[in-house]
This record gives structure tokens, sequence and C-alpha cells, in this order.
């Protein structure tokens, strides 16, 4: 039993049709202005670097300052998610003048968190979050199959070491060690190149050899780029969007290589957007929920001042 009972004769107030009328109208009026509100909330932009707003000889890609300002002027975030590390990654943040709260570097792998107070002349970020993974098994996997290979490791505190020079590769806070060295502690990314090789060389090796013990990814030219398993660009963004209490409906992000189909698919999960550019691989433009012009003809640029 439980005294649950039919009110009494009297006890509802019973409304005329026109004031139940209006008060549905009012009800609707109210859900209809709650979900443009929703439409119109500032979003969570999330740029990749290369190929996406920076050119091969290092120069913006056309109109992407100023769209960027565009977008910044109408109340969006806009933040780098990239694969670059945080030393790379900063000099970008001065091209396109923005000072976001945070940015994702090392495809995932660290997330840089602003620390100022906004008093200082230039912001200052610190490595809010690290992902490591011990690479000896993956480095000497690699090492059978590509001997000849350049290889380079991104350690937590942000410094690297590498094997033999890389060409167009920021060598800044990197150490020229042994093959052997490269192991002896965690490292948040592994990084191969092998001049002699293609891109398509890279994707029949890993199918190959299968690298599931990490995450990975293959450069449009012909770099591997490996992660700790299960991190990616996508995992550092739902970790974003929770610190900036942002919603992932409101998440819009752009890239144009293998190593933005995690974020893209993540983005798209949420009701997000996730925008390809124009000239990246099939696959990519297959991951996206759709596609801009290339880098070289302002694709992203486009996007920007659209919204």
């Amino acid at each position: 039993m439980n005294d649950a009972r039919l009110p009494d004769t009297g006890e509802v107030e019973v409304e005329s049709y026109e004031e139940a009328a209006e008060l549905v109208e009012e009800l609707a009026e109210s859900v209809e202005g709650a979900e443009t509100d929703a439409a119109n909330a500032p979003m969570l932009i999330a740029l990749d670097v290369d190929g996406t707003v920076i050119l091969e000889d290092e120069t913006p890609s056309p109109g992407i300052v100023e769209a960027v300002a565009h977008a910044q002027r109408a109340g969006h975030r806009v933040m780098l998610a990239t694969g670059r590390s945080w030393e790379a990654t900063s000099r970008i943040h001065e091209v396109l003048e923005i000072a976001p709260d945070f940015a994702v570097c090392s495809n995932g792998a660290v997330i840089m968190k602003r620390v100022d107070d906004g008093a200082d002349r230039a912001p200052r970020y610190e490595r809010f979050h690290t992902e490591t993974f011990d690479a000896h098994e993956v480095l000497v996997l690699l090492r059978e199959h590509l001997p000849d290979a350049h290889y380079l490791v991104e350690l937590p505190d942000g410094r690297r070491e590498y094997t033999d020079y890389m060409d167009d590769w920021n060598l800044d806070r990197a150490d020229r060690v042994s093959f052997e060295e490269l192991s002896r502690r965690p490292v948040t990314r592994v990084v191969v190149v092998s001049p002699e090789r293609t891109e398509s060389d890279f994707v029949e090796l890993v199918e190959r050899v299968g690298l599931n013990q990490v995450s990975y990814a293959v450069g449009w030219t012909a770099w591997l780029d490996i992660a700790p398993k299960g991190v990616d660009k996508g995992t550092a963004l739902a970790l974003v969007s929770g610190w900036l209490g942002a919603e992932p409906s409101r998440v819009l992000v752009m890239g144009d290589g293998r190593n933005d189909i995690g974020m893209f698919a993540w983005t798209l999960e949420h009701g997000g957007r996730a925008v390809a550019m124009g000239q990246g691989p099939q696959e990519v433009h297959a991951a996206a929920g759709e596609s801009t012009a290339s880098v070289t003809e302002g694709g992203a640029a486009a996007v920007l001042r659209a919204l």
C-alpha cells in the first residue's frame, strides 16, 4: 500500500481551451529557443597544422590568419591539434595570432595548457597531460624491416632523441643517440623516416608486420608516426572539450592526414563537424563529414569565414 490517491474535486485547476493552447505554445517556443541557442553556441575549433593551415614552405595557407581572427571575433575558440611537438607548434600560435587555453601536440600524446594570467607579454604553457609507452618492442620490430630508416623518439619532457639526421624535421632540443638508446625510457612518440620508401610502401609494411600494441599513422610524405595504444587527436580533444565545458556537438575539426581520422571519428560520433582538406587521401575524405578546398587554395579559411 502507498499514499497515492486521486485528487479531490476542486483540487485540480482546469484551464480553458484558449489558456491551455497558449501554455503549449509558450512551452514550444521555450524549447525551440533553447535549441536555437544551442545551435548558435560558440564552437571549439581544432585545426591540424601541416596541410591545413600551413603550406609546405611553412607559410600560412591563403587567408587563414584573417579567417581565424574572424572566427575568434564571432566568439569561437580556435586551437591546434597536430602531430608536431610543442616546440614546433608554439610558433604556429604566433603565426595565427592565437593563444588558446590548450594545444594538442604529438598526435594527442601531449596536451599543453596555458598557465599565464594574461598579464605576461607572451603566453606561457606547461605540459598538462602526457601519454607514454615502452617503445622497445616496436622499434626492434621496425628495424628488422627498415634497417636503413632514421628513427626519432619524443620524451615526456619534450626533448627528442634521433639516430640520423632527418630532412624537414625540426631537431631543436634533440640529441643524436644510438638506436639502442632510443628505448631506454618511456616515450610519447616514435617517428620513422625512410627516404627511399613511398607512402604506399609504409602502408603495406604496417599491414604486413602488424602494429597491434600502438597507435600509428602514415604521413603523406612517407613517414610513420607512432603513439601509445588508443591515443590520437580524438582522445585528446575529448579531454580538452571536457576541461573547457565545451559541448562535443559544437566541435569543428579540420585536417588532411591519416592522423586526423581519429579526431574525425570522435567529432562525428558526438554530432560535430569534421572537414577534410581537398588534397587529403581518399581514406581521409571517407572518414570526414564534409570536404573543403586544398590548403593551397585556402580551404580551411573558407570554412572559418562561413561560420
